[in-house]
């Protein structure tokens, strides 16, 4: 099963790659979204299985947007010559899913390919806070913690490094099941352990309060052996 989920998740992860070498200002969103979702399907992926969109695309200000995909649409915004871009992924083959998601910087008319290199001392922020909020959770993390108590654990870590959880109903990520009515969540109230589901996603969605722009990266994590692995 694991190697299934591998291949799915490895879609998700090269349409990333390409679309960084495509994304250019003037670009509109739509045209992002179209390209992920034909290159996610060239790769093999034949379904998207949240909602049917197979790339949900913030750009700017709408970056800190937190929306379900029932109510989900692209805007018509397109790509300036600096820009912020979230693209999150959802490739499906048969009931196999992938969940993926990136931040995007564009800084003189090209995308920056390492966070290091970035020159907006608060975007490069946001995602080094990304890098760590991952780490931390590898570290916390073990098949007996409860999503609820890495859900507190986690915001309590948000919190007290200056920045604000943006997720629409406050969670940090969820299961990874064969259909989306199963899905449980990172969320106060669920005592299920973290060991007892096969996979789950951790994509924490931040931002610093007051700031127009928010931040996201998800992987999808599993135990081997009590280990935290990404998938």
């Amino acid at each position: 099963m694991i190697s299934e989920y591998k291949v799915v998740q490895s879609y998700a992860k090269e349409t990333i790659e390409y679309i960084k070498t495509v994304i250019r200002p003037g670009m509109s969103l739509p045209e992002v979204r179209r390209l992920c979702e034909e290159k996610l399907k060239s790769l093999g992926a034949d379904s998207f299985w949240y909602y049917d969109i197979g790339a949900f695309v913030f750009a700017g200000d709408e970056t800190t947007v937190s929306v379900s995909g029932r109510e989900y649409s692209t805007s018509d915004r397109v790509i300036g010559s600096d820009d912020i871009i979230t693209i999150d992924l959802s490739p499906q083959v048969g009931d196999t899913w992938g969940d993926y998601a990136r931040t995007v910087i564009v800084e003189g008319g090209k995308v920056i390919p390492t966070v290091d290199e970035i020159v907006n001392d608060e975007w490069r922020g946001g995602l080094l806070m990304e890098k760590k909020l991952h780490d931390k959770m590898t570290q916390i993390v073990s098949p007996q913690m409860t999503f609820e108590e890495l859900y507190y654990q986690m915001n309590e870590f948000i919190k007290a490094e200056g920045f604000i959880n943006l997720d629409f109903l406050g969670n940090l990520g969820h299961s990874i099941v064969r259909r989306k009515e199963d899905r449980i969540y990172i969320e106060k109230g669920n005592n299920t352990k973290l060991g007892d589901v096969s996979f789950f996603t951790f994509e924490p969605h931040i931002s610093v309060s007051g700031s127009k722009y928010g931040y996201k990266m998800e992987n999808i994590y599993y135990f081997e052996d009590g280990v935290i692995k990404e998938l």
